[in-house]
């Protein structure tokens, strides 16, 4: 992970450079004393005011890094996960992915693709889902890019890396965007949270079996313990 996040230096040394600025190097020396693969938040502010612009010329440049924005600026760096958590990851978009192609009613993401949020943020949900006439509704540009709107539903897969409180402050960002359903799966408190927009969350216990119900209809998914 280290050798990946190097390969960010060089924007960093050029804004740096641009701001007359000398912090850029401890932030990195931070950055490089870091030992568990969590996930990585840095304030931009003392060198930049990262912008949604700005962030996405970063992700272009660094196409091996796997990064987010928060709604105030901070550069997320999000570590990679392990097999455990790939193959659910990867078990959950084949189910939602498989619904999709027989209802046709939108398309489905996945956790490499970024949205850009009403609320301000940047993110990456671990599956996502856009109804058809939104997504027809952004002009091809839109399409290429991050696409400037909140999915309908997301799924958030919580990895070993993973602290819950950022992943459910994440959820509440799509909810202020737009979303209608979000299930946020959590194997290591064997809970499942499923969001809903203007509606308090609610919490199942696993194993359990999850619904679509009026945006995802006929889907069901079961999510083991």
């Amino acid at each position: 992970m280290l050798n990946r996040l190097d390969s960010i230096k060089p924007f960093m040394s050029s804004m740096e450079k641009q701001r007359g600025e000398s912090s850029a190097p401890r932030i990195w020396m931070g950055i490089q004393s870091e030992k568990a693969m969590t996930a990585i938040c840095l304030n931009m502010q003392p060198l930049i005011e990262l912008t949604h612009e700005q962030f996405y010329e970063l992700c272009m440049a660094n196409k091996d890094v796997a990064m987010e924005r928060s709604p105030v600026g901070e550069l997320i760096i999000m570590p990679p996960v392990g097999g455990e958590s790939g193959e659910r990851e990867a078990n959950y978009i084949t189910d939602l992915n498989n619904w999709n192609r027989q209802e046709k009613l939108g398309k489905v993401f996945s956790s490499s693709t970024v949205f850009k949020l009403a609320s301000g943020g940047d993110r990456s949900p671990d599956a996502a889902w856009v109804a058809l006439e939104r997504w027809n509704a952004l002009t091809p540009d839109q399409r290429k890019r991050f696409p400037p709107l909140c999915p309908d539903f997301v799924i958030e897969l919580r990895s070993e890396s993973d602290r819950l409180r950022p992943l459910q402050a994440k959820m509440q960002e799509y909810l202020e965007s737009g979303l209608r359903l979000g299930w946020l799966i959590n194997p290591q408190d064997q809970a499942v949270e499923i969001y809903r927009a203007e509606k308090a969350v609610e919490v199942l216990s696993m194993p359990v079996t999850l619904l679509g119900e009026e945006v995802l209809p006929g889907l069901v998914l079961g999510v083991e313990g």
